[in-house]
């Protein structure tokens, strides 16, 4: 027995070596792993990290009395898939969803509940609690368990509402007013942050500190996430020049924090992805990296949050951190809340995909992921291909460019680039639009695999004697490419109803678009001069179909059905 026990510490340390086995080190700040660990954690730093927010599909889900299986189904649901690293949200940031013994318990001075869901994720993490299953315990053994990394993730800072209607905030906050950013006067009610607390007062900023520590010492953590893109004002708007050292002082304490609780532990955070907006509130991105404060920078869209923006530009960020110790993730969103659809399609989220990973960032926070739950296949085959690139050259996909939506969303700082749609077009107001294409569409040409491209463009209030003009980086599209689809006027839809025309153009090979930034061009030629709206260019689309080998057939062939293209 001895022999073959060194026989096979030898072929692992082989392996090893070969790279058929990683090491697998575990990366937890106590000595030994949990008792009921059985798989050590790799110690690597990861690249595909996952945020549950800990209520919409867990503890808001459950009718009371929660069961600890239910509550490890967070972490279950992503056992085997490319996930490494896990963003557990500390319940709204103000209070939390587990047995802090500093903070306060989300609902612990509410009588008397306005919102049944927020009383049942009272009801849920209470009952967990008093039987001895602390939630944030929970994740963590169970995430450690299944070879996951587990970071806790707070939000930094919102406004608070009223005494008895908003159930999730705090004592802390219902008590200390004074420590609001419009308190002291000279600040505009309709000032975005408002409410928020006040970070220029050291009260705030150590009530956020003692949480933070709290859950570095007490929990089996591999790092921690501030969320600092959510209602992200800090300071008076006068005061933010002054603020801007003051914070960095805190992220700083809060990176020596993280550090000093236990080896191998990263600070993460959460900020706009253009670094002029992180300045406007005071989030100094550029000296946090060049002190080395920060192992993971997160950039994320703002103009339009929550929304899969394939058009995020993380290259400023990215040039940032170069030979620095900081890595720099995309936030990945999935929605798309269009009139057709809700969420992204697999073939929008490998084009999302491409563009990030040709922008060179070190990995993914795959941010509001959860809202697909429950998770179905397709769920699955999005993550199985996110971590390469090089699988998804050649798989289908669908770019669009994003559009201000019916549900208002509006960038919450004003600062940084606007939407470019949607976009009035009128006889003396052409409209151009950019957007990236990761694919490479002449190499595959060259093997016989491009099957198709399609350009989709809506227009709004179009009618059919408008005549628009369209060229693709600078080459007009020719009529006899253009298929028209009229929705003047609809009487259902999937979602809401948007009217108007699509203009559709299959592109041949002498009009395909770029690898790169491709610009598309569109001129008003006619309007009918009895027609008072505006036409306005409300989406643009393009899809590229692949073949899997030369001349191979396609299951949306016309000439073969489902099954009988799956025999071939």
């Amino acid at each position: 027995m001895i022999e073959l026990r060194c026989f096979m510490q030898v072929a692992v340390v082989c392996m090893m070596a070969t790279g058929l086995v990683a090491p697998r080190v575990c990366t937890q700040a106590h000595a030994s792993p949990p008792p009921d660990s059985a798989v050590s954690l790799v110690r690597k730093k990861p690249s595909i990290f996952f945020y549950h927010d800990g209520r919409h599909p867990l503890i808001y889900m459950y009718e009371p009395p929660i069961h600890k299986e239910q509550f490890e189904a967070a972490i279950d649901e992503l056992a085997g898939t490319p996930v490494e690293a896990l963003m557990f949200c500390l319940g709204d940031g103000r209070t939390v969803l587990h047995d802090t013994k500093i903070g306060e318990l989300w609902g612990n001075h509410i009588e008397r509940w306005p919102h049944l869901i927020f009383r049942r994720a009272h009801q849920n993490a209470r009952k967990l609690i008093a039987e001895g299953n602390d939630p944030l315990r929970i994740i963590c053994e169970r995430a450690h368990k299944k070879g996951m990394l587990i970071y806790p993730s707070l939000i930094v800072n919102q406004p608070t509402g009223e005494r008895g209607t908003d159930v999730r905030t705090s004592l802390f906050r219902l008590n200390n007013p004074q420590l609001e950013i419009g308190a002291g006067g000279g600040v505009s009610p309709k000032f975005r942050g408002f409410r928020n607390l006040d970070f220029k007062y050291r009260e705030v900023r150590d009530e956020r500190m003692a949480l933070i520590k709290e859950t570095l010492s007490r929990y089996q953590v591999d790092g921690f996430e501030l969320q600092l893109d959510l209602w992200p004002y800090y300071f008076r708007p006068d005061e933010v020049d002054t603020g801007r050292g003051i914070l960095t002082a805190w992220i700083e304490d809060v990176h020596r924090a993280v550090n000093e609780s236990g080896p191998n532990r990263e600070l993460v955070v959460r900020v706009p992805a253009n670094l002029e907006a992180c300045e406007a509130v005071g989030l100094d991105v550029r000296e946090w990296i060049r002190r080395g404060m920060v192992d993971v920078v997160i950039g994320m869209n703002y103009v339009i949050p929550g929304i899969m923006d394939q058009t995020l530009d993380l290259r400023p960020l990215v040039a940032e951190a170069k030979g620095s110790k900081t890595r720099v993730l995309a936030d990945f969103d999935t929605e798309v809340d269009s009139d057709r659809m809700a969420d992204s399609t697999t073939e929008m989220v490998r084009a999302a995909a491409c563009n990030y990973w040709a922008q060179e960032v070190d990995g993914f926070l795959l941010d509001g992921w959860f809202h697909y739950w429950p998770y179905d296949a397709s769920f699955y085959e999005k993550l199985r291909e996110l971590p390469h690139p090089d699988v998804l050259a050649s798989k289908d996909k669908s770019y669009f460019v994003p559009t201000a939506v019916r549900r208002k969303r509006s960038k919450q700082i004003d600062v940084g680039p606007n939407l470019q749609l949607p976009r009035d077009l009128t006889a003396k107001q052409p409209v151009t639009i950019q957007w990236t294409v990761s694919d490479d569409l002449m190499r595959w040409q060259k093997v016989g695999r491009v099957h198709k491209v399609l350009l989709r463009v809506r227009l709004t209030n179009a009618v059919e004697t408008d005549r628009v003009q369209f060229k693709l980086n600078g080459k007009q599209l020719p009529e006899s490419s253009l298929r028209k689809i009229n929705n003047v006027y609809k009487m259902r839809a999937p979602r809401y109803r948007v009217f108007g025309y699509w203009y559709v153009f299959t592109l041949d090979e002498e009009h395909w678009p770029v690898q790169g930034t491709n610009s598309l061009e569109m001129a008003l030629k006619h309007r009918d001069a009895d027609i008072v709206p505006h036409l306005a260019v409300r989406d643009v689309e393009l899809n590229i179909k692949y073949l899997m080998g030369k001349n191979f057939h396609r299951t949306d062939d016309v000439e073969l059905g489902p099954s009988e293209s799956r025999s071939y």
